[in-house]
């Protein structure tokens, strides 16, 4: 299985499992078992998003591990059970659930962690400082937190892992009280990455940069979950990702805080506008604007 380079960039889609997509993305006769095999030879990362609405198993962790080729790297959506149910509070056992599900078999091909908040959770500091303290930040110290799961993992869980790195966290608001700059220097005191969100206007989309990396997810350009990216929104996008991983923050974009101290930076872009088969093939053009490329063999 031939592998992705070793790049900044990681370009993807959130999920790939959509019957609409059968025969106008993936072939006319690939197996539905072979899409994930298909999806990661053609993108360099995917957006776990199954992960949000319950807790895996091992076995598919290993699974879509052994299904990607090397340097290919999945990113996970924190439960909703986390954000939604519990916002955010009393998550100690639950946050111990889901690194024990399975997510350290992900080794060398685990990215950030997305945590995505609902529209009716407003901007709290205290509940965020919290909860940011509760998180693991490498793969040893998530393993070590996943020991402390509860029954309902007894023999399902994983709790070891083969690599030592860092696990990275990153967060999506969906509320207007989150736009003050005492939010952003909260992320950045906690190393904790804001989303840039391209909602088609419906939630808060700011470029302000917070960690080493920056995460960006693209629902729609024009329509939520819906609208495809045309030739020049997709320009726009390449090059503001080539800027962020320069160090700088993009000027035709929303900041709340002064610019972060200029530093190269990882960045990792996912489209969810799934609805009309838009998100692989925008994807797929991302990719080729920004110069990911395979691993030579």
């Amino acid at each position: 299985m031939n592998g992705w380079a070793a790049t900044p960039y990681r370009v993807g889609i959130s999920g790939w499992r959509y019957p609409p997509w059968r025969k106008v993305y993936y072939p006319d006769g690939l197996p539905q078992r072979a899409e994930l095999e298909y999806a990661s030879s053609r993108l360099n990362s995917i957006e776990l998003n199954g992960s949000f609405y319950s807790l895996q198993r091992p076995s598919s962790y290993q699974r879509w591990y052994d299904e990607t080729p090397p340097g290919f790297v999945f990113t996970l959506k924190g439960p909703r059970f986390v954000t939604h149910l519990k916002k955010l509070a009393d998550v100690d056992a639950p946050l111990a659930n889901f690194f024990a599900s399975g997510v350290l078999a992900l080794a060398d091909k685990l990215g950030p962690v997305l945590w995505q908040l609902p529209p009716t959770l407003g901007y709290d500091p205290d509940r965020l400082a919290a909860f940011f303290e509760k998180l693991p930040r490498s793969t040893g110290e998530a393993a070590e937190l996943a020991h402390h799961h509860d029954d309902r993992m007894k023999d399902r869980s994983l709790l070891t892992c083969s690599v030592d790195a860092p696990v990275r966290h990153a967060l999506e608001v969906r509320h207007s009280s989150f736009e003050t700059p005492e939010f952003v220097e909260l992320l950045r005191a906690h190393d904790v990455a804001l989303v840039c969100a391209d909602t088609a206007g419906k939630w808060p989309m700011v470029d302000d940069v917070t960690s080493d990396f920056v995460y960006v997810r693209l629902h729609g350009a024009d329509e939520l979950y819906v609208s495809g990216y045309d030739d020049e929104a997709l320009d726009r996008w390449a090059a503001k990702i080539r800027t962020w991983h320069e160090g700088g923050t993009p000027k035709d974009g929303r900041t709340l805080a002064p610019a972060a101290r200029r530093k190269r930076r990882d960045v990792f872009a996912y489209f969810d506008n799934d609805v009309k088969v838009h998100a692989p093939f925008d994807a797929e053009a991302l990719t080729a604007r920004i110069g990911v490329k395979r691993a030579e063999t």
